[in-house]
């Protein structure tokens, strides 16, 4: 049955994909409807694809830059769901699960494109969490061009971090699941990244603080 899903998804524009008895679904956990989807019910599916095509789409673009590749790696994303739904363990949260693929998805694109720079920057995008926190007499605009010219100049590993924890608003103990490292690395990481931004972006250095 999921290998039916999966066909006839992979023929179909993810974005376009109707929400069929939402009522049924919308009040299960995520992990509910992951088991759902191996007993080869789609509705499931779709309804995790609307709680976090966005969410995700947004990460990509956040690591990969350009629109289009955010899309496609989005889409990609979903298949790899379908996919490995029946390897999940329901006693583990789906959102760190689905975070752990699109992780490592990111990690095979910049191996494969080691050497070739990134278009970071095909479009400005607010950091929400980081933009509530500017004073309204500093530029928003400005800020976002100056913070996401910073983010391209740290290593992937350092990108990610600031990206989950920022971004996502991950935990540091989600974080170090999904990038497979202690809790201990997350933090050492964050403090490099948070330090760094700060003498690059002195005048936002008192937003850049990690609130526990």
């Amino acid at each position: 049955m999921i290998k039916e899903i999966r066909s006839t998804i992979t023929y179909t524009n993810l974005a376009l994909i109707p929400m069929f008895f939402r009522k049924k679904y919308h009040q299960k956990t995520d992990e509910q409807l992951v088991q759902a989807l191996v007993g080869g019910q789609q509705a499931a599916f779709n309804e995790l694809y609307q709680r976090y095509y966005a969410r995700m789409k947004g990460y990509f673009k956040q690591m990969l830059g350009q629109h289009g590749r955010a899309e496609d790696y989005a889409q990609d994303l979903f298949l790899k769901v379908i996919e490995k739904a029946h390897y999940f363990n329901p006693k583990y949260r789906f959102s760190t699960w689905i975070y752990t693929i699109a992780s490592n998805m990111c990690k095979n694109s910049y191996r494969s494109k080691k050497n070739k720079k990134i278009d970071y920057v095909e479009e400005l995008e607010t950091l929400d969490k980081v933009g509530r926190n500017i004073p309204n007499r500093l530029d928003k605009i400005q800020f976002n061009i100056h913070l996401e010219e910073a983010l391209l100049e740290l290593k992937p590993q350092h990108r990610e971090c600031f990206i989950l924890r920022y971004k996502e608003e991950l935990s540091i103990k989600e974080i170090a699941s999904i990038m497979d490292i202690p809790d201990g690395t997350v933090k050492s990481r964050l403090y490099y990244v948070l330090r760094r931004l700060a003498k690059q972006l002195k005048i936002y250095k008192n937003i850049l603080h990690d609130n526990p």
